[in-house]
Order: C-alpha cells, then structure tokens, then sequence
C-alpha cells in the first residue's frame, strides 16, 4: 500500500549559466563569494534536513562521480537507500546501493511509491529529464552556484516539452548560492 504522502525532488546544482558537469573538477562547487543578507545553514541544519530524504536515485555517471569523490570526501549519501539506474554492470560496495534497469513507471509506482515518502533524483541531466518527461517528478530544487562556466553539461538541453512551474521558495545563502524551488504542474 503506498504511502500517504510521496514525493519525487528533482535536485541540482548548476551555474548561472546552467551547467550541472564539467569533465575536469567539481570545484566550482566551492565559491568565495559572500552575500551579507544570506542565510548561514549550520551544519546540524543540513543533517537534519539530510534526514528527511528517503531513498536516492540516480544515473550511472552520477554514481561513478560520488563514487570516485568518496574516496577523498566519504559517501555523500550515508545509508540512505540509493538506487542507481544504468544498463551497466557497477560495482557496488555498500549494501544500501542497488542497481536497476527497467522502467522509471514501474520503478516509481512498484518500488518507491510503497516504501518511501521522499525521494530525491540527484544528478544526472539524462534521468531528470525522464523523471519530468514521464510526470514522475513533484518538484524541482535548483541550487545556482555564483559561478558562469562556459561550456559542460546542460542541466536542460532539447527536454522536448514545455513544462509550466509554479514557484514554492526562494532562499539565498550567505555564499552567495540560491535555492529555487519549483513545483511541477501536472
């Protein structure tokens, strides 16, 4: 029986200019920037609301990403249920990780919808057009880094659809980084 409250976030970082990837580092991530009217988040803050995600999902490249970053920095993701969408055999070296390839309908109405309540999509550009293609996805949280990169991976390239939004917050960070949260109008 599905849970009463299911929700799919869309998550991604990006420039100002839209660019979620670059082949050679992650950082920009990183910014010197600082905006006097942002909000300080502590770090207690962020691990409360780390708790509130359920399971992850998310591509292939993504996952090799995070995978070669915790090698330095940790899993990003702690032992929250992560699943990994690729047609690739991945390793898999912690048991809350689990590989699927099939259908996004199936996945979200057979495996998430029952067992979750917040599911956050955390990269890549592929899926998170699949996921708003297919009208799985709930919400779009947008996090612009103050940065404009040039060239790399477009967070929305060709989606193939228009989409209207409606917008749920507006947050500015005292790094000079926003948070823009969208509804998905379906």
């Amino acid at each position: 029986m599905p849970t009463k409250t299911f929700k799919v976030t869309i998550h991604m970082v990006s420039s100002l200019d839209g660019i979620i990837a670059k082949k050679d580092s992650v950082s920009w991530f990183e910014t010197s920037d600082h905006y006097e009217k942002g909000v300080t988040v502590t770090k207690h803050d962020a691990e409360e609301f780390l708790k509130t995600i359920d399971c992850y999902v998310m591509g292939a490249r993504t996952y090799e990403h995070a995978l070669e970053l915790s090698k330095s920095n940790g899993w990003a993701y702690g032992d929250v249920p992560t699943i990994v969408l690729t047609h690739r055999n991945l390793p898999v070296d912690r048991p809350n990780i689990e590989i699927y390839s099939g259908d996004l309908n199936k996945l979200v109405d057979e495996r998430l919808k029952p067992n979750y309540k917040n599911v956050w999509v955390a990269g890549g550009a592929m899926l998170a057009k699949d996921f708003i293609r297919l009208k799985l996805a709930d919400e779009i949280r947008l996090s612009v880094i103050p940065i404009i990169l040039g060239n790399g991976t477009l967070f929305f390239d060709n989606i193939g659809q228009e989409q209207a939004l409606h917008l749920k917050g507006v947050t500015a960070y005292k790094s000079g980084m926003i948070e823009i949260c969208y509804e998905i109008r379906k």
